[in-house]
């Protein structure tokens, strides 16, 4: 007799242990950049590749759309329609992709990432160029496939993996309005003199102290997390398992701490997922958007916020002494400074988009053939050059910066900026529904913050779409309007600007 009463019940089942072996895969690749010792480089690649062809399989198997398709749609509930309705959306994908390209990609973005990594190391793009090659081939190769039959170009069938239904011309109007704006603040603001410089000796022992610490205040829950160093920093799994990395620099302890509240904000998404979605398709992030917003607004609007620099300032004076600020207001210009830099993690709020959009620019014109691959690094540093008047001599500090490209995750970069559009909308709403949000800022206290942001967006998951989880969030549509204010607001006030 089946232990199952209905056919939905059945595909739940099924379907859950194709997600079981997609939280294996994640972890692998956590544990390949975390503590995976660098000899078993060859074997993870195999070991990938073959799980990702298992989960594949299931997802593509007759079983799979036998069950879908058995299940009667008049029958179910808000949430299982929804169940169904993106299981569906990923059968149809995945259908699409060959079992070997799948394969194919796991290893070749494994040994890519390891590559990236020594170029690196290295300073040496040619070193990661004809591994690149190869993955740019499959994923090419993956996009052609998946954009067959549809009116998608190449690059949108790629963008549409970490940004459900969105399109680049939605995204391009909004970072066409963005563009300009930025541009010129900072043109504005960089005309300022510099302000003074955190100073001091910030020993890792004592960053990692203080990074646990900020986690917590920030509500990670480490008993079903941790946090480990990366060369890269980055949040990985869901449900309860959810592990988080940073990087830590004797002489700037900012990059450790901002790392760690950018990743706190993956974390608490997925951490705070209602547990009755887990392991099914809602209980996960909906969108690297949406993810975005919340890492952003954590680091941003909370984080480097004139109410929080109070309590971070006497933090830090505990743990490191004298820092050559003389008060929070000096700190908080500090952690807010706007310096021209090759570092995209490491910049600005104001610059950081403009970083973004450089990559951009450069993933479509590769995708849609304007740009060809052995031209890319120089492309690179001609159009940096342009857009912030910076030579690039080493490409650590330029194309091998990010780890992304070696992981095949083209279309993946403007859910960033898109992140920080919705984290103005949701700053925009939290400020009005949480009147005494900077008075509990002041002291410490997030408690109030990251509820709202668990109770108005984390714990749906994947229950709506990207736009209308921020919308319905927010009370208005999502527009690059209420990040515009805010930046303007903010810069214009820290550099006396009016």
């Amino acid at each position: 007799m089946s232990k199952f009463t209905n056919a939905f019940e059945k595909l739940f089942e099924f379907n859950k242990i194709t997600l079981s072996l997609n939280k294996v895969i994640e972890r692998n690749s956590w544990d390949q950049e975390a503590i995976m010792p660098i000899g078993a480089l060859a074997d993870r690649a195999q070991e990938q590749a073959s799980l990702m062809i298992i989960a594949h399989k299931r997802l593509t198997s007759s079983e799979f759309s036998d069950l879908l398709n058995s299940v009667k749609i008049e029958n179910l509930s808000k949430t299982q329609l929804r169940q169904v309705s993106l299981m569906r959306k990923e059968l149809i994908r995945a259908q699409k992709v060959p079992n070997e390209l799948i394969g194919a990609l796991a290893k070749e973005t494994t040994l890519a990432h390891s590559e990236w990594v020594n170029a690196r190391k290295n300073n040496d793009f040619q070193q990661f160029l004809p591994q690149f090659k190869k993955v740019l081939k499959l994923r090419i190769e993956e996009a052609d496939a998946i954009r067959n039959d549809t009116d998608l170009s190449r690059y949108d069938a790629l963008l549409q993996e970490y940004e459900p239904d969105l399109k680049s011309d939605y995204i391009d109007n909004i970072f066409n309005t963005l563009r300009p704006v930025l541009v010129d603040l900072r043109s504005r603001v960089l005309d300022r003199p510099p302000f003074q410089e955190i100073i001091g000796h910030f020993p890792i022992d004592k960053q990692r102290e203080l990074c646990n610490e900020v986690a917590k205040t920030f509500g990670y829950n480490f008993s079903r997390g941790r946090i480990d160093t990366a060369v890269h920093p980055f949040c990985s799994g869901s449900g309860n398992d959810v592990r988080i990395t940073t990087r830590f620099d004797e002489n700037d302890p900012f990059a450790s701490i901002y790392s760690t509240i950018h990743e706190v904000g993956h974390a608490l998404y997925e951490q705070n997922i209602d547990q009755i979605y887990n392991f099914s398709n809602i209980g996960r992030g909906v969108s690297m958007g949406v993810h975005e917003s919340q890492s952003r607004i954590l680091e941003n609007q909370l984080g480097r916020s004139e109410a929080f620099a109070d309590w971070l300032f006497n933090k830090f004076s505990d743990y490191f002494g004298d820092i050559g600020c003389k008060d929070s207001t000096s700190f908080y210009n500090s952690i807010n400074s706007v310096k021209n830099g090759f570092i995209r993690t490491e910049s600005d709020e104001l610059q950081y988009n403009i970083h973004v959009l450089l990559r951009y620019r450069l993933e479509k014109w590769l995708f849609d053939g304007e740009l060809n691959a052995n031209d890319l690094e120089y492309v690179w540093n001609e159009e940096f050059e342009k857009d912030f008047g910076l030579i690039i001599e080493n490409p650590s500090e330029g194309i091998l910066q990010d780890v992304h490209w070696s992981e095949g995750l083209f279309g993946y970069f403007p859910t960033y900026s898109l992140g920080n559009v919705y984290a103005g909308c949701l700053y925009d709403a939290m400020q009005i529904q949480l009147p005494t949000l900077n008075e509990n800022l002041n002291s410490g206290d997030l408690t109030g913050a990251i509820d709202w942001l668990a109770n108005s967006v984390q714990k749906h998951g994947s229950l709506y779409s990207p736009v209308d989880l921020i919308s319905g969030a927010c009370g208005f549509d999502v527009t690059a309007k209420p990040l515009i204010a805010y930046i303007n607001k903010k810069f214009s006030s820290i550099y006396n600007l009016n």
